[in-house]
Formats: structure tokens, C-alpha cells, sequence
């Protein structure tokens, strides 16, 4: 049976495997969001739905660049679980 502790950091390591991955494309979200947002309020147009279409063009170039060392990020994930599958069955 799984301890406790194995099962804290696996979800640990989970959660800043995630926090990792989507910060590049988080980044490109804010900045672009901020940057529309000045002109927005430089040129005093009111438009909500403005900030969409930049925002999801700069995710998706941001994962053009960015997304093989996401699918490693991801995948080493994963890697370091399947390997250690049998510490965890081995657990109790």
C-alpha cells in the first residue's frame, strides 16, 4: 500500500510540473493582455472582445517555440513515475 508520503510528493511534484509547464504560455497571455489593455486605454476603445484574437496568436506561437520542452516537461513526468512504480507497490 502507498504511504502518505508518496503520494504528497508525486502530487508535488504534479503541481510544479504544471506550474512549469503553463508558465510560458501564461506569460505570453498576461503580457499581451496588458499590453492591449494600455492601448485600449490610450485610444479609449471600449471593446471587450479585442484582447482574444492577439492573445490567441501569441499562445499559439508560444507553443510553436515552446512545446517540445513542454512535451519533455511533461513526459519526464511521467518517466519518473513509471520508474518508480515499483518502490510504490512495494510501499506498506
Amino acid at each position: 500500500m502507498i504511504t502518505q508520503e508518496a503520494v504528497l510528493d508525486i502530487a508535488r511534484d504534479a503541481i510544479y510540473t504544471i506550474i512549469i509547464t503553463s508558465a510560458p504560455l501564461l506569460l505570453v497571455s498576461l503580457i499581451i493582455g496588458l499590453v492591449v489593455s494600455i492601448f485600449q486605454t490610450v485610444t479609449s476603445i471600449q471593446e471587450q472582445t479585442l484582447t482574444f484574437v492577439p492573445k490567441i496568436l501569441g499562445v499559439f506561437v508560444a507553443m510553436l517555440i515552446c512545446g517540445s520542452w513542454m512535451l519533455d516537461n511533461m513526459t519526464g513526468l511521467i518517466e519518473r513515475l513509471w520508474s518508480n512504480f515499483s518502490y510504490y507497490l512495494s510501499l506498506g
